[in-house]
């Protein structure tokens, strides 16, 4: 009997890719099923969209009952219950300031800030950052720095668009010098590339993921803040991959002590059914007219209900205090197997957004070795995925509600490895 991986190649393109071959058959937990039978402990969570674990059971009894009442109304059409639930729920946690509008992907909701920042700015240029991922639609490519196979054949691209250096600081080019040469580059763009009188935002992600798990400096992350403030521009947040506790927080930007315009949410928001969000300011929301921007499936009504369900385990059961705590304990754990390897060159993260950079005997990314990394922990049941511009970096995305035993069997199997 031919595999589901055997099967799929027979009717897919290889765009769809996947970084395993595995055939799952059953999720629970932070555990996958494959259909050999054989048990993986998963620190992918679905590249961060499990974040509450596969299957929470209040997320199953929530989106079952939702699945009685009505599958679909259309919200262009009508109003009901989970949706505007959702959004209530949303500005309560987010300062009751705000608005929401909800799409059905990460990529749609980072389309959807962007048009709404040129909406109500009457301004055409943006500001993204090298090394940055932000969708694969047409409009976020275009602000996406990640990789050039992304772009490849699809030039040209949404105009107008620039990219700052994100501070990087293990592999800094300005050595000793900090964050601060990272600011003086982005201030140094409106006297040589664009008047910021004509940029109507900066969008950033504030942990980058695909770039490489990279944290920036707090004070790097004010300062932009400042920037935006002292010219009338739009700070956008990217926090597709970094909300719904992935972070030990709500959403990332509550570290750093700032709070951007706008900010998109999705992956983790519904633990699996297909929802985003984009989160802003009510006086800007408010000048987005009917018309302005829609959608057809935005809103689900099953998806808001998962998303009620996942808001809970979330900031009422404990997962997100869980969060912090198992970052700190796991991380505790990374930085004495830095200890002890010098393969790894750098430990870093936030929460349960944690990585290792992986290099060869000269300090330079070793593509190689991580990828026999990641193949070795599968081999052992462990689902680990790369990332970085190099392919270099190992991360670790384990769901919010993980144990001390689960992180310390995944470091048994680590240490095997290495």
């Amino acid at each position: 009997m031919s595999s589901m991986y055997e099967r799929c190649m027979k009717v897919m393109p290889p765009a769809a890719g996947r970084s395993t071959k595995l055939g799952i058959v059953s999720a629970k937990g932070c555990y996958l099923t494959a259909e050999d039978g054989k048990e993986y402990l998963d620190f992918a969570s679905g590249v961060a969209v499990c974040n509450i674990g596969h299957n929470h059971p209040k997320v199953v009894e929530a989106a079952k009952k939702q699945v009685d009442q009505m599958i679909h109304g259309g919200h262009n059409v009508v109003y009901y219950e989970s949706y505007v639930r959702l959004a209530e729920r949303l500005v309560e946690l987010t300062g009751g300031d705000t608005m929401v509008y909800f799409s059905n992907s990460g990529a749609e909701a980072n389309e959807g800030a962007i048009k709404l920042a040129k909406h109500y700015t009457k301004r055409p240029a943006i500001i993204a950052f090298r090394d940055s991922f932000h969708g694969r639609t047409l409009g976020t490519v275009s602000i996406t720095g990640s990789n050039s196979l992304y772009r490849k054949y699809y030039e040209g691209l949404m105009p107008s668009v620039y990219f700052a250096e994100y501070p990087y600081l293990y592999r800094s080019p300005y050595k000793e010098e900090g964050w601060k040469p990272y600011v003086d580059r982005l201030e140094e763009m409106f006297h040589t590339l664009v008047d910021p009188e004509m940029v109507a935002a900066i969008i950033m992600e504030p942990v980058q993921g695909e770039g490489g798990y990279i944290v920036p400096p707090k004070e790097f992350v004010q300062e932009v803040r400042r920037i935006c403030d002292k010219y009338g521009i739009l700070l956008i947040f990217d926090e597709v991959q970094t909300g719904m506790g992935r972070t030990g927080k709500l959403y990332a930007y509550e570290h750093f002590g700032v709070r951007p315009d706008i900010w998109t949410s999705a992956k983790g928001i519904a633990s699996g059914f297909p929802l985003s969000a984009v989160i802003a300011r009510k006086g800007i929301m408010e000048t987005w007219n009917a018309g302005a921007h829609g959608g057809t499936f935005g809103g689900n009504p099953v998806a808001c209900a998962a998303a009620l369900a996942t808001l809970d385990v979330l900031t009422k059961d404990g997962a997100l205090e869980n969060a912090a705590k198992m970052g700190e304990y796991f991380r505790g754990k990374l930085d004495q197997l830095k200890e002890q390897h010098d393969c790894i060159g750098d430990v870093r993260g936030l929460g349960l957004m944690l990585a290792m950079e992986i290099v060869d005997e000269t300090g330079a990314p070793d593509k190689a070795k991580t990828t026999e990394i990641v193949s070795k922990a599968l081999e052992e049941g462990l689902i680990l995925l790369t990332c970085g511009t190099n392919k270099n970096v190992v991360r670790f995305i384990a769901p919010t509600i993980v144990t001390e035993k689960e992180i310390d069997k995944a470091m048994e199997i680590l240490e095997k490895i290495l």
